[in-house]
């Protein structure tokens, strides 16, 4: 039995709609940003990453809500996105002021870290077209309701933006949730983004106000606790990503507050170092109860950020297939496992490498 219902494909013009910020992420590769004098140019962004991965390595029609300044930064983020091949019918376009005062385009400058140095990820994203985003500037009804989606995918990220951001993400939920279009919800806690929004307290206000409207929720191992205030006892000296009992407590104190969720599932990360973590999810579904994925120990981490979105992305794939979630998990972890081999934000695996870890194949040449 599918643990979620799903509209049928050929009634639907997306599989997938994220809503969310996509900035332009500047790498300076091996290098420090203070010290380094070339950066690569890539686009991500939590929610995005998500419908990237969707479209680029699982084959789903997926499109992106976000808003861009019309200059030729948010122009070269739009070509980045059609790169991906993400649907940017639905990017709102703002006016250039000349300088940015009004609305800009967020940046995301981000070390990937190395051994004992840690990744760093310095964002420059105040006052961006998208924190502007109002409640009203997206027809969801059309989106929704007359050309169809199956599945809606947002976030706590965001929902920190601004003031008017989680208006915007209840307004699109509602609709979705009219229409019979799956949510899910990526938690996503960044301190730094609710610094100046009240911080921890707003956090958990904001996201508990959003959870009654979720179907599928997902986060980390510290999320839960963040953005929904849940705490379960014991649970801080026994987390683990190799040992799971601590996860299936935290996740059924989640499932018992928010009894809507259908789906749940976290990443378990322990940082041994920079480079070196060990890997693993747990997932619960009302139809199927826990699963989890194969745990891998001391996975080599070349770049970690975007490993929770592809877990994400792995995990709706094989949800969208009338999968439950002890393949869901799977298909999860094995796509985030592969999108940390490689820079940038988003994933470049191909549906038949995830497939094939899954199946347990390791990392020789493929001739």
């Amino acid at each position: 039995m599918a643990p979620l219902p799903l509209r049928p494909a050929d009634e639907c013009a997306y599989d997938v709609v994220s809503l969310g910020e996509v900035m332009l992420r500047l790498d300076p590769g091996d290098h420090r940003i203070r010290s380094s004098r070339q950066f690569q140019a890539w686009e991500g962004g939590g929610e995005y990453n998500v419908a990237r991965g969707l479209r680029r390595c699982f084959g789903k029609r997926t499109a992106i809500v976000t808003a861009l300044v019309d200059n030729d930064i948010g122009r070269l983020v739009e070509d980045l996105i059609l790169q991906g091949g993400v649907d940017t019918t639905f990017i709102q376009w703002t006016g250039f002021d000349g300088v940015g005062r009004q609305a800009r385009n967020g940046l995301n400058f981000t070390e990937r870290g190395f051994g004992v140095r840690g990744a760093i990820g310095i964002s420059d994203r105040g006052h961006t077209a998208t924190s502007h985003m109002q409640p009203g500037d997206v027809d969801w009804d059309y989106l929704f309701g007359e050309l169809g989606v199956r599945w809606f995918h947002t976030g706590g990220i965001f929902a920190a933006l601004s003031e008017s951001t989680p208006e915007v993400v209840s307004e699109a939920v509602a609709s979705a949730r009219r229409h019979g279009t799956v949510v899910s919800y990526d938690l996503n806690y960044r301190a730094s983004l609710w610094k100046a929004f009240g911080g921890p307290e707003r956090a958990q206000e904001v996201n508990r106000r959003i959870a009654p409207l979720i179907d599928v929720m997902i986060g980390n191992e510290e999320d839960f606790t963040a953005c929904l205030g849940l705490e379960v006892e014991g649970i801080d000296e026994s987390l683990t990503a190799l040992d799971t009992s601590s996860f299936e407590k935290m996740i059924s104190h989640a499932s018992g507050e928010f009894p809507n969720f259908r789906v749940i599932a976290t990443t378990m990360r322990d940082v041994h170092t920079a480079s070196s973590n060990d890997w693993s999810a747990v997932a619960w579904s009302h139809t199927h109860g826990f699963a989890t994925s194969t745990q891998r120990p001391h996975l080599e981490i070349f770049d970690r950020v975007g490993g929770g979105d592809s877990f994400a992305s792995g995990m709706a794939y094989a949800l969208l297939e009338g999968h439950d979630v002890d393949v869901g998990v799977e298909y999860g972890a094995a796509h985030g496992a592969l999108a940390m081999t490689t820079a940038g934000d988003t994933s470049t695996a191909r549906l038949s490498e995830v497939i094939s870890l899954v199946e347990g194949s390791g990392a020789r040449v493929q001739r």
